[in-house]
This record gives C-alpha cells, sequence and structure tokens, in this order.
C-alpha cells in the first residue's frame, strides 16, 4: 500500500473509548501535541459520561469535544483500543466513510480478523498487539531467536499483567507465538 500523505499538516483524530485506560492517555497524548487536533471522542451510548467534555474525562484541559456515541465525520483518523467488536463497528464505520484507523485492540478472533484483512483493501489500517517500540522489536528478536534454534528447543511464553487486563493471553503473547510459529512454519492455531 502506498504512503498516505495528509492535506495539511494538522491530523484530525477521533479516538473511541475515551473513558478507557488507553482512550484517556490518547487524549492526554493529543493534548500535548501541536500537529494532531482532537475532533471526535466516543464512548458507549449507555455511559454516564456521554456529553462530558473529552479533556475533563482524561484530566486534561477543556478540547471542546463531547464524548459521544458516534464518530464526527470530519475524523481524518481514528484510533481505536476498545474491544473486538466495538472495533469492528469503528473498522465498518471508517470503510464507509473513507477513513483511516489505528487498531490496539486485542483478542479478535479468526473472523473478526479476517474482516479488518478485507477492510485494509479500501482503506489504511495500522493493526498492532503492542504500539510499544521496545515489543515490536522483541518480536523480531524472537522470530530470529526461533529461526536459530529451530526445532531443538521448546519456545514458551509466560506473561503477567495488572488483573484489569480483558484478554488473555494478550494480544502481545500471541503476536510473539505468531512469530515464533512463523518462524518455523507452523499455524499457531494447531501448535
Amino acid at each position: 500500500m502506498d504512503c498516505v500523505a495528509f492535506d495539511d499538516a494538522m491530523i484530525k483524530v477521533g479516538i473511541t473509548g475515551v473513558n478507557g485506560r488507553m482512550g484517556t492517555a490518547l487524549v492526554q497524548a493529543c493534548h500535548l501535541r501541536d500537529d494532531v487536533q482532537l475532533v471526535s471522542a466516543t464512548v458507549r451510548a449507555e455511559s454516564d459520561l456521554a456529553g462530558t467534555d473529552a479533556g475533563r474525562i482524561a484530566g486534561v484541559a477543556r478540547q471542546g469535544i463531547p464524548a459521544e456515541e458516534n464518530l464526527r465525520d470530519d475524523v481524518e483518523v481514528v484510533i481505536d483500543f476498545t474491544l473486538p467488536d466495538a472495533t469492528l463497528s469503528h473498522v465498518q464505520w471508517c470503510r464507509r466513510h473513507g477513513k483511516r484507523i489505528v487498531i490496539g485492540t486485542t483478542g479478535f478472533d479468526t473472523t473478526q480478523r479476517s474482516e479488518i484483512e478485507a477492510a485494509a483493501a479500501d482503506i489504511p489500517i495500522v493493526l498492532a498487539p503492542n504500539m510499544s517500540v521496545g515489543v515490536n522489536l522483541c518480536f523480531r528478536l524472537v522470530e530470529l531467536a526461533a529461526r536459530t534454534v529451530g526445532e531443538s528447543s521448546d519456545i514458551e511464553i509466560i506473561e503477567a499483567h495488572h488483573r484489569h487486563k480483558a484478554d488473555s493471553p494478550s494480544g502481545t503473547a500471541l503476536g510473539l507465538g505468531e512469530k515464533v510459529a512463523g518462524a518455523l512454519g507452523r499455524d499457531l492455531d494447531e501448535s
């Protein structure tokens, strides 16, 4: 896929699930940037925070953007770290409206991943189980290690995370497993 350029220096961002851990962090990050403008923020329709300013939810200055159920049309890029079903709804919205989406949500099943892959034929999508530079370096190193040791060793992934983690195994652990399986020519689901 070709590199996508933006019309001007300011990227208009929509953040889904602004009341969640990552949603709050993303609003805070937007607040610190001069080249990113928060133009849309969502929460579930039944949320007590519906209508509340996204900045207030995130503990930063007012953003002038109320948390709403739906994304606004002037969004250029949606950033989604919600739950699989919500993310798929956001992907469908982006596909209908020709918008870009960055997905940090994990826990997708095979059918859901196929839906995202199909949408990627029409719109730019970044999907990563972990956005950390260090973890992505670790993915590469694990892949190299698996190729090096090959079938001569068993590779096991053990993880620990905070008690509020929604998916287990985590997307990061599954990503590591996919790298190992790929390097060994195996299917992770059959390993």
